[in-house]
């Protein structure tokens, strides 16, 4: 070889490795968070399993079924409130909506209500086609990836759950994942889970309440957090998932007296209408979305007579069974094409609305998962959905949760995002400069070009645990695997993650104060 070539072999090396040293120490810069390839709320909508003449006929349908069937079981007050504003009683006791109503109370529905985080650089803007992902799912099993054994969910796996979203960028709220099976009381439940998930991540929260009591005791506890009732208000941090009605078209008697005290303490909610096609819901899909929409607009209708304009997440959330076995299969293609299509009718009314992406039938974090949860996430993040409940975590068909899943999910969440973010065409994108520059001054790549520099970041999203090495790399490092790489993740975030937002002598303040039933020397490092 002469002394040319090997001059030029090693300088196309060493330019090789300071390319790489480059993108490298660009990669561990920080970067402004409008600046980079994925983010809370960017727009989606590519995605529309329904046409526009479609979403017309589901809309006159609902609102048919609505005229027509109406819904039962309604409590007096919800009775006597739609009565006064034009509805009525069918022979069958039935409470029916007029059209008018529904359409006048649409019009006049809260719009363009932020979701607040208790820190407010997690506050969200859910609506238009802003995306938000997180969680939810209430399941009774805790999962461990490694050996696929399931036990019951503890308050500790809740507030831990919470401190690791806390930690993911790629979820960006935090409703619950598990029952604390650990706390029997009602009372001790509900107001224990809620403290468990404001206690562990500063983000927007969701939580449920099953009695108006212990809702009421939650709230003096949110207050006082709050700084007081008018701080709340103006910021409310924690939603209510709602499930106000029991599919096929009945009330929930103490979901609906529930839902009546949140609206009244100024707490956002979600109207959750939650039927399986098939079971609970038509098996025709159209059908399905039809009877999950009129029941929405029916809680919609209910909540703005208690106070008109009160913040309303449209919550259509049709699952699907599997018509074989009668099971519920929430990682299947056909509830991708329901919860986009329920995205679609809820950008149709111009309303926040709220679905579902991300479930796994799977018992375990397996490649049946990841596929499932990978087109379900980019699919529904794609459909112009506002805020994608039960994206990470869950298992079973929501019967169990999973650690390490959490962050497994948040790669997959981010890639769905980067699909949502789409491509920038812009004279500079289009890069026939840069074009010019590599392939008429060397050196034949664009690995250490400026323009490729500059793009890592803002044009490039990167896995927290998701495997790009060569396969020499990989077995150099001991072949690891996608568990190995989630359970050390895992690991270095409950080691570490300790949020501080709600201060020490605060809690002991709640503590003395409301029925907190959990272990405070498990929630900070000694």
């Amino acid at each position: 070889m002469t002394d040319t070539l090997i001059a030029e072999e090693e300088t196309g090396s060493a330019r090789r490795r300071g390319g790489r040293a480059a993108r490298k120490a660009l990669r561990a810069a920080p970067l402004p968070e409008d600046k980079r390839a994925i983010r809370p709320g960017m727009e989606g909508g590519r995605y529309a399993p329904l046409s526009d003449t479609d979403i017309q006929k589901i809309h006159r349908a609902a609102l048919k079924v609505l005229e027509e069937v109406g819904l039962a079981d309604a409590i007096p007050s919800c009775v006597e409130a739609v009565l006064a504003a034009g509805g009525s009683l069918s022979p069958e006791g039935r409470l029916l909506f007029p059209r008018g109503l529904v359409e006048d109370t649409i019009a006049n529905a809260a719009r363009k209500f932020v979701l607040h985080g208790q820190d407010p650089k997690h506050d969200m803007e859910p609506w238009d086609k802003k995306l938000y992902f997180g969680t939810a799912g209430a399941a009774v099993h805790m999962v461990d990836a490694r050996t696929g054994a399931y036990r019951e969910s503890t308050t500790q796996d809740l507030y831990d759950m919470a401190r690791m979203v806390d930690a993911l960028d790629n979820i960006h709220f935090f409703q619950r994942t598990v029952v604390c099976r650990d706390l029997p009381d009602p009372m001790d439940l509900d107001v224990t889970t809620c403290y468990a998930a404001i206690s562990g991540t500063a983000k927007h929260v969701g939580s449920s309440w099953v009695h108006p009591d212990h809702f009421d005791i939650s709230m003096e506890m949110l207050h006082t957090i709050a700084g007081g009732e008018k701080e709340w208000r103006a910021r409310p941090f924690v939603s209510m998932s709602s499930c106000f009605v029991v599919p096929p078209m009945k009330f929930a008697e103490d979901a609906c007296r529930t839902l009546e005290s949140a609206v009244r303490a100024g707490m956002p909610v979600l109207l959750l209408a939650a039927g399986q096609a098939g079971a609970t819901s038509p098996a025709a899909l159209a059908g399905a979305i039809v009877q999950e929409v009129a029941e929405v607009l029916a809680g919609l209708v209910y909540v703005n007579l208690i106070v008109p304009g009160h913040p309303a997440i449209f919550g259509t959330w049709p699952f699907v069974s599997d018509l074989r076995t009668g099971a519920m299969s929430g990682g299947s293609g056909e509830q991708a094409l329901l919860m986009a299509g329920c995205a679609q009718m809820a950008r149709f009314y111009d309303l926040t609305g709220g679905v579902t992406a991300g479930m796994s039938d799977s018992k375990v974090p397996d490649a049946q998962a990841g596929y499932e949860k990978g087109y379900n996430h980019a699919l529904v993040g794609n459909s112009g959905a506002n805020l994608v409940y039960e994206s990470a975590g869950m298992h079973a068909s929501l019967l169990g949760c999973c650690l390490e899943s959490l962050v497994i999910d948040n790669d997959s969440i981010g890639g769905a995002l980067r699909t949502v973010a789409g491509i920038e065409v812009t004279e500079d994108s289009l890069s026939i400069e840069a074009i010019r520059d590599v392939c008429t001054n060397g050196p034949g790549h664009f690995l250490g070009h400026e323009q490729t520099l500059q793009l890592m970041q803002s044009e490039y999203a990167y896995p927290l645990v998701g495997d790009r090495t060569s396969p020499k790399e990989w077995i150099e490092e001991g072949s690891p695997t996608i568990i190995d790489r989630a359970e050390a993740k895992t690991r270095e975030i409950l080691s570490a993650h300790y949020p501080d937002h709600i201060p020490e002598s605060l809690d002991t303040s709640l503590r003395e104060r409301f029925p907190i039933k959990m272990d405070r020397a498990k929630m900070r490092p000694s």
